[in-house]
């Protein structure tokens, strides 16, 4: 978080945003800063018990035990640093959205965010033009589509198919405030942000 506002007193930083609770399997967090959260009475929850699911999968299952039926709420779960790492860990990251495709799960980096366009919606995604775009691309990473269906984009899909070896549209482009996309599959979405000087 520090480095979020590098204006700013680091301590005075983590102390305005101090987590709620840390959860993992606590492999790669430092001695120091386990001590420092726990002496601010942060609640530590160690999981290394369980190898069969990543740091940030237990910590959406948390948060979707402590939100009342969280697939009916406006629960919205944006991940800063999911990208730009160990490619393992992108794509573990990635998984979560299609173990918790029921709940709107952005992952965001300097670069990019990315989320999960469930294939049983017809998606409007609006533009933040101000600060996202206008690269972006649909990536059907999870199953083939035999039929996608896009408008708003400098090169819209008609009914067309895409997989992995065959047609993914990436460095697309969007062309105003609205996206529409229709999919017989999963898609990820992602666009570019854009840089402030």
């Amino acid at each position: 978080m520090p480095e979020l506002f590098p204006d700013q007193d680091p301590l005075d930083v983590r102390l305005r945003y101090k987590p709620d609770v840390i959860k993992g399997d606590m492999d790669s967090i430092r001695a120091d800063v386990k001590e420092f959260y726990s002496n601010l009475e942060v609640k530590i929850v160690d999981e290394s018990y369980d190898q069969d699911t990543t740091d940030l999968h237990k910590c959406i299952a948390f948060i979707c035990s402590s939100t009342p039926d969280p697939e009916k709420s406006n629960l919205c779960i944006l991940i800063l640093g999911a990208l730009g790492g160990r490619f393992d860990h992108e794509v573990g990251n990635i998984n979560v959205l299609y173990r918790f495709s029921n709940i709107r799960i952005i992952l965001l980096s300097d670069d990019c965010l990315i989320y999960l366009l469930p294939k049983t919606h017809r998606h409007e995604i609006h533009i933040q033009s101000s600060v996202e775009g206008p690269h972006c691309g649909l990536i059907p990473a999870g199953a083939p589509s035999t039929s996608t269906t896009t408008t708003g984009l400098q090169w819209d899909l008609t009914d067309m198919g895409m997989s992995f070896g065959g047609l993914i549209s990436t460095s697309n482009i969007v062309r105003g405030a609205k996206v529409t996309v229709q999919s017989d599959s999963d898609l990820l979405w992602t666009i570019s942000i854009r840089k402030t000087n």
